[in-house]
């Protein structure tokens, strides 16, 4: 806690100086005159207190709903419980996860026929994820339970991101079956170009291969990609679902292709995969006409990320632009609690990690003196004096797959459209046997 005071110190300084040099106020009154209570983060409680939220929702198409920690309970419970709400009330379809394609459509398969065990599957697409917990068995037992009671309106979860950890060899197989179907005659060509990239068993273990050969692999994939959609079988759905299989394996050997581990490339990375993201949602979203709930950290639904050299351009910032006011961007903050996360991003396992109180200085400091436990308000209609304080950037909690981590200099009001404020939280549950 001496660290990260010092850390935190000058940066929260420079706030207090940024508001007291412009004469704005104590916002607390004017957060507290926004704000909504909530009774509960658990899913499946009266949902009375979502209704101020379906306003500030409207008429948009997909919401990006995120977390300050990719491990906690609340922050995780809270998204079953909107998304059952959006459900219900306003016509949603699609939870997307930050989560591969093949691992998505893996859920997605068991949600539309009930074949398999919902703990089984969700262990095997989850595996060494930070969603392997028991809230998402909650969630995908939910969206099971509610296709079989409602055949006419089925849910789908469908995972945005490139395919880590991994790309299983009956993925690739759902490409090459197309292909051997509708053009046998290719069938060879696109089996060959797959060598050496199929399958991806374990992406750390990928990325040990010599670089110029994972840059030639990703060559291939979107050679194969090309290929794919050269030959248009009768099946214009069969065809567009094949493309898109196809598409997630080159958008994966291509983030795979940058060396992750010179710091110069890591930006250009992160700013691809958050295209890749944004591009994969709207592309069901087009194709669907799915209402969606995206679910991912903070930094990715967000428009403008709490570390922008790292991430100069998120997911949320993509979605805007192809979707204009129909995306809206929903932020979550913690003054304090238990998560888990990682003391190296790349590999290492889950650890419990726990902070106390925000300090001065920190958004969420004054945000947790606003008199309700927890809470939601809309950003863009809060009062002018609540409104100043949320356009300025200072330390706020902002932790993903790395922890320790500094807390990132963040103006709230231009990250987001709606912010749910939580006092405390507490790691994920672990799966049950």
């Amino acid at each position: 806690m001496i660290l990260l005071g010092a850390v935190l110190a000058p940066v929260a300084a420079q706030a207090a100086l940024a508001d007291t040099a412009s004469g704005k106020q104590n916002p607390v009154g004017a957060l507290e005159q926004a704000a909504h209570p909530l009774r509960s983060t658990e899913p499946g409680s009266n949902t009375a207190d979502l209704r101020a939220l379906g306003t500030m929702i409207g008429d948009a198409k997909v919401v990006g709903l995120g977390e300050a920690t990719h491990g906690s309970h609340e922050f995780f419970a809270m998204k079953e419980r909107v998304f059952r709400y959006l459900v219900k009330e306003k016509g949603f379809t699609t939870f997307a996860l930050e989560l591969s394609w093949a691992a998505g459509l893996q859920i997605d398969d068991y949600l539309q026929t009930g074949k398999g065990d919902a703990r089984k599957i969700a262990k095997d697409a989850l595996a060494n994820s930070p969603w392997d917990r028991e809230e998402f068995v909650s969630l995908i037992t939910w969206m099971r339970d509610h296709n079989s009671r409602n055949p006419g309106r089925t849910v789908h979860i469908m995972g945005d991101d490139v395919g880590a950890p991994r790309l299983s060899d009956d993925f690739f197989g759902r490409v090459t079956g197309y292909v051997q179907r509708t053009d046998p005659r290719s069938l060879p060509r696109v089996t060959d170009l797959y060598k050496g990239l199929r399958p991806i068993d374990d992406v750390f273990a990928y990325l040990n291969k010599p670089l110029p050969e994972r840059q030639q692999l990703a060559i291939k994939a979107q050679q194969a990609l090309d290929l794919v959609r050269s030959e248009k079988g009768a099946d214009e759905a069969e065809f567009e679902l094949a493309v898109q299989n196809a598409r997630s394996i080159a958008q994966t050997a291509t983030f795979l292709a940058f060396d992750l581990t010179d710091k110069a490339w890591l930006p250009v990375a992160q700013r691809y995969r958050d295209q890749v993201m944004a591009d994969n949602t709207a592309w069901w979203q087009r194709r669907t006409g799915d209402k969606m709930l995206v679910s991912a950290q903070n930094d990715h639904v967000g428009y403008v990320a709490g570390d922008p050299v790292l991430y100069p351009k998120t997911q949320g910032s993509f979605l805007r632009e192809a979707l204009g006011k129909k995306y809206l961007s929903i932020g979550f903050t913690f003054d304090r609690g238990s998560f888990l996360s990682k003391e190296a991003a790349l590999g290492g396992e889950w650890k419990k990690f726990t902070v106390g109180a925000a300090e001065p200085g920190m958004n969420e400091h004054t945000l947790d003196k606003v008199g309700y436990r927890d809470y939601y308000l809309d950003l863009r209609k809060a009062p002018a004096a609540a409104r100043a304080w949320l356009e300025v950037a200072r330390p706020t909690r902002n932790i993903g797959t790395q922890y320790p981590y500094p807390p990132a200099d963040l103006a709230l009001a231009r990250s987001f459209d709606v912010l749910i404020h939580l006092h405390d939280i507490r790691e994920a549950d672990q799966p049950k046997p």
